[in-house]
């Protein structure tokens, strides 16, 4: 098993990660959620929305980091 060096990692960086999987990750388990208790249209939003955030987050880390 081998260490993996973060070293490298800024702090804004890490933080600008954390904000946002502190986002994406609750809309998606919410979404499947949604869709389990059979509410198509709340779930496929959740979904939807989780993905444009995702996509703004690979904007904002393509154009600052």
């Amino acid at each position: 098993m081998t260490y993996v060096d973060t070293s490298d990692i800024s702090a804004q960086m890490f933080v600008t990660v954390l904000l946002f999987l502190l986002v994406i990750a609750p809309l998606f388990s919410l979404a499947i959620l949604r869709l389990f208790q059979g509410k198509k249209k709340a779930g496929l939003l959740l979904i939807v929305a989780g993905i444009a955030v995702y996509a703004i987050f690979q904007l904002i880390m393509m154009i600052f980091f």
